[in-house]
């Protein structure tokens, strides 16, 4: 059964100085691979003189591995992009993407020192962030006689409803989109509140 949780509501950006390098953070809701690939391009784009962009994503469901992902962009192995992960799969928040630029500084930091450095940078970042949460989605469709209308309305009035869609014509026609948890109570309230004169179904 999908759950609701939390994502990002807004960017973040954080900057922050660690033995004379300058570690830069860019954090964003990503809500798929695809905008978390697009987010971290973009982040590339801005800084290109930059030695290392390392990323982290959980682009979706958090607790999904497929979802996954993480970069050390240069920097040495384990030491950049998995602590940031860390971070973000301990924040137990989904379709978030974060980037860290680097500018060295000339004092090199030690494996332990960028893994420290990484993580505390994004750990003080993810501080600012805000979030909003994320309700699992499902879309139900069907066709009522007008003199349905007022009963299908007041029985939805008691479930999470995020949008309705009516369309007017010899018959209504219905698309609503709902909290998927409560899809099978919401279909069989209709169902025998209309003496099964209305059926609705949920869209494929």
């Amino acid at each position: 059964m999908p759950q609701e949780y939390k994502i990002p509501s807004k960017s973040v950006f954080y900057q922050e100085d660690i033995k004379k390098s300058k570690f830069i953070v860019h954090i964003a809701h990503t809500p798929d691979l695809d905008s978390a690939k697009a987010f971290i391009k973009s982040i590339g784009v801005k800084y290109p003189d930059a030695r290392h962009n390392c990323w982290a994503h959980v682009a979706g469901e958090p607790g999904g591995s497929h979802v996954f992902g993480f970069s050390d962009d240069g920097e040495p192995n384990g030491t950049a992009g998995k602590p940031m992960l860390n971070v973000l799969m301990g924040s137990g928040l989904g379709e978030i993407t974060a980037v860290i630029t680097r500018y060295f500084g000339g004092i090199k930091l030690g494996t332990g020192g960028l893994v420290r450095a990484y993580g505390g940078s994004l750990n003080n970042a993810m501080l600012e962030l805000k979030t909003q949460t994320k309700i699992p989605e499902a879309i139900i469709y069907g066709i009522s006689e007008y003199s349905h209308q007022g009963l299908i309305e007041n029985i939805l009035s008691s479930y999470k409803v995020l949008d309705i869609e009516k369309t007017f014509t010899v018959q209504i026609d219905w698309q609503i989109k709902i909290d998927s948890r409560e899809v099978e109570r919401a279909l069989a309230e209709i169902f025998e509140k209309t003496n099964a004169r209305v059926e609705f179904k949920l869209k494929d």
